[in-house]
């Protein structure tokens, strides 16, 4: 193509001299961008340096420089006594180029040109906001963490000339060195006889989840959760396309003879629980039920998935141990997360299974997470075999129960007739049940008004309970007085 005048450069071809992006490469970035689009067929001859930057209002250098850059990534050729061609077959006319506004060239496409899938299932139900003070579901503190500690792990490995071949090789099963020592240690801290053959490393609890799910479940299984539920696991099994029947709790945890009517009324595939502190209510499973449910595991061939939820948090006395640790008979999967007490960067999380099924979640892991984390896992295990997990868990307990007692007295205090709630022998959070008709949109709502956010996923209300989950780890006691204030005196203004 000989006339490059019937391109009109200036339309899509904008400049932002305030950009930190060089003019010249602005300006072949979107030539490019028109190359690529056919605005500026194969064959087509440039302007002349002088041409363009006139056309451009840039100096004439700007527009060398440009060229030179297309050259440099081969988009274009020159050719001596002739000019620089746009490098490919020629096209017969350049595609038509629409109004600036309606078609820019830097603009990226608002959506796509082909069809997909959507799901209302795994819509995101988290909030934010800019109060300054927060009510969460029972998170830990992460001022608490001792991040010049972890720091001097971390630099200590990376000086290391042993451990730079670490970083160029992952088995993506996980780090043998991290798994030895999560092994030993769950067998201290849960009484649980594994070898590392018997760990999967993940990122999360949720996607130990997912992997077991994916697994396990099929379409038209059966899986009992208890009433209530932790609702991110709940969206894991609706996306797998099963059914959810939920089962009560009491103060015991879930109710033994409920599971058992639901197994004589239909095949149970599997069975999820947080017995250590069951979310959200806090109620720890009794020792007595956790046997009754293994044996009735073992009776009708359901799978307990067995979430070790708040296990790290307990206070007035040693937790009981996990149902995985009595399984006999490989009927229990134990998932959990190592190091939530931990800043959020330095959590893992991991799945305790047979090897039989631990062959097969590899194979899963290896599709969604191939690379893993090598340095974190290095610097947890490091932390495990000096000690330094325990250390650090021992201080931040006591802190944790101290602001445990706090919080129950403030409710106490200011909140005592209005709601009932026992104090949790362990974990971040309280459940608070209300004694009194309210409506806890409204008061989420006039809570945020006055700086304190209380998110809608820690309020549970229907026609046949109204409680709410309220978190008392992340807060010192200042901003546990403040919060409980606002809070007070909204539930005055309300009611």
């Amino acid at each position: 193509m000989d006339s490059p005048v019937e391109i009109p450069y200036k339309s899509f071809v904008k400049i932002d001299r305030k950009s930190e992006t060089s003019i010249y490469m602005q300006i072949a970035n979107q030539l490019i961008n028109a190359i690529q689009r056919g605005y500026i067929p194969f064959g087509t001859k440039l302007p002349g340096t002088r041409a363009l930057s006139q056309v451009l209002e840039v100096h004439r250098n700007t527009i060398v420089a440009v060229y030179d850059e297309l050259f440099a990534q081969g988009w274009v050729e020159s050719l001596p006594n002739k000019g620089t061609f746009v490098i490919g077959k020629n096209q017969e006319k350049p595609l038509e180029i629409k109004t600036f506004e309606k078609n820019h060239l830097e603009n990226y496409p608002k959506s796509t040109g082909f069809s997909f899938k959507t799901s209302n299932i795994l819509d995101n139900p988290f909030e934010h906001s800019t109060c300054e003070y927060v009510f969460n579901d029972g998170v830990p503190d992460i001022r608490l963490t001792q991040i010049d500690q972890h720091s001097k792990f971390y630099s200590s490995i990376l000086k290391r000339k042993s451990q730079q071949k670490m970083l160029g090789h992952y088995n993506h099963d996980g780090s043998e060195f991290f798994k030895k020592n999560l092994s030993h240690y769950l067998n201290l801290s849960r009484g649980l006889p594994i070898s590392k053959n018997n760990l999967l490393i993940t990122r999360s609890t949720e996607m130990s989840i997912y992997i077991v799910s994916e697994i396990l479940l099929s379409q038209g299984d059966t899986v009992l959760v208890g009433a209530l539920s932790y609702f991110s696991v709940n969206m894991i099994f609706q996306k797998a396309g099963v059914e959810i029947v939920s089962i009560p709790i009491d103060e015991e945890g879930i109710m033994v003879e409920s599971v058992r009517e639901a197994c004589k009324k239909q095949k149970i595939r599997m069975l999820y629980l947080t017995p250590h502190h069951h979310y959200p209510t806090t109620v720890a499973l009794s020792a007595k039920r956790r046997l009754e449910l293994l044996n009735l595991a073992n009776e009708y061939g359901f799978i307990i998935l067995e979430d070790d939820y708040d296990y790290e948090f307990h206070y007035d006395k040693s937790p009981i141990l996990p149902l995985s640790s009595a399984d006999t008979n490989g009927m229990v999967i134990y998932i959990g997360s190592f190091g939530k007490s931990l800043a959020p960067g330095f959590r893992t999380g991991f799945i305790v299974a047979p090897e039989n099924l631990m062959i097969e979640m590899r194979k899963y892991l290896g599709i969604i997470d191939r690379q893993g984390d090598v340095l974190m896992e290095r610097v947890l295990g490091e932390m495990i075999a000096e000690g330094e997990i325990n250390r650090y868990l021992k201080k931040s307990l006591k802190v944790y129960q101290e602001r445990r007692d706090h919080f129950a007295e403030l409710l106490d205090k200011h909140l005592g007739n209005a709601i009932r709630f026992q104090k949790p022998s362990g974990g971040l959070a309280i459940w608070a049940e209300w004694n009194i008709p309210i409506n806890l949109m409204q008061l989420s709502r006039h809570c945020a008004q006055n700086n304190l956010f209380i998110p809608k996923t820690l309020l549970y209300q229907n026609k046949n309970i109204t409680a709410m989950r309220l978190g008392f780890g992340s807060l010192n006691f200042v901003e546990m007085d403040k919060s409980i204030e606002i809070f007070s005196e909204s539930v005055k203004h309300l009611t």
